[in-house]
């Protein structure tokens, strides 16, 4: 189940999920299931993640803000902006490269990826969404859209009320992705953003690898636009 998944790990619920997303793990039902409220997950599954060093990171975030708490409550604020200065940092490169061992593989889970890309850089920079993160899917959404003009792979539009749907043919995999319309965009307050900012934080990097990957591909008449 997963509270037992949770105590072997030793992580909290938050955590536990952010792993999961980042690393692809999903809920799975047992042929006889005893409880149908009841969330399972792979034993498989949950040995997988116990080597994942994104586990280390989070504990090492939860050392690090327990210091910096308790620096602020002595009132010692130049040890806090020093010790801010060093707070441990996450990389997901690895993760891209175990969920996608083929560049064919990831082309064809794009599709996803960009539509998450662009309704975030629509998003106003309210409550959890920074405005950083805004900006970096502004740039995403406009090196793909350099990558889809320069290499003439769009092939059909379609727009329908939720937006304006896109499809590109590259390397042969056909990828469809949704852009919103541009209205003033309202922030329900009934959606969890914490757990679509996982998804994002898996998908910037993911893209920044296929992005990187496909400039390539062009050669020198990208530098010209």
């Amino acid at each position: 189940t997963r509270a037992q998944a949770i105590r072997r790990l030793g992580l909290s619920l938050k955590d536990f999920r952010r792993v999961c997303i980042l690393k692809g793990i999903y809920p799975r039902d047992p042929k006889k299931k005893l409880d149908k409220g009841t969330t399972y997950y792979h034993v498989k599954d949950i040995s997988y993640i116990s080597h994942e060093p994104i586990i280390d990171y989070f504990r090492s975030m939860k050392a690090f803000l327990k210091k910096i708490t308790r620096s602020h409550g002595r009132k010692e604020f130049s040890e806090v902006q020093r010790k801010w200065e060093s707070k441990p940092e996450m990389s997901l490169d690895h993760l891209v490269k175990e969920r996608y061992p083929t560049f064919t593989s990831a082309l064809a889970d794009m599709d996803d990826a960009l539509s998450l890309v662009h309704l975030f850089a629509f998003l106003p920079a309210k409550n959890e969404i920074r405005a950083k993160r805004t900006a970096t899917c502004q740039r995403l959404v406009r090196e793909w859209d350099m990558y889809v003009i320069k290499s003439q792979s769009l092939r059909k539009t379609f727009i329908s009320i939720k937006g304006i749907y896109y499809q590109a043919e590259v390397m042969g995999e056909k990828i469809t992705w949704l852009v919103p319309h541009k209205f003033s965009q309202d922030l329900p307050s009934d959606v969890d953003y914490r757990v679509m900012l996982t998804f994002l934080d898996f998908y910037e990097v993911f893209l920044g690898f296929v992005f990187y990957r496909l400039y390539g591909s062009l050669g020198d008449s990208i530098k010209h636009a």
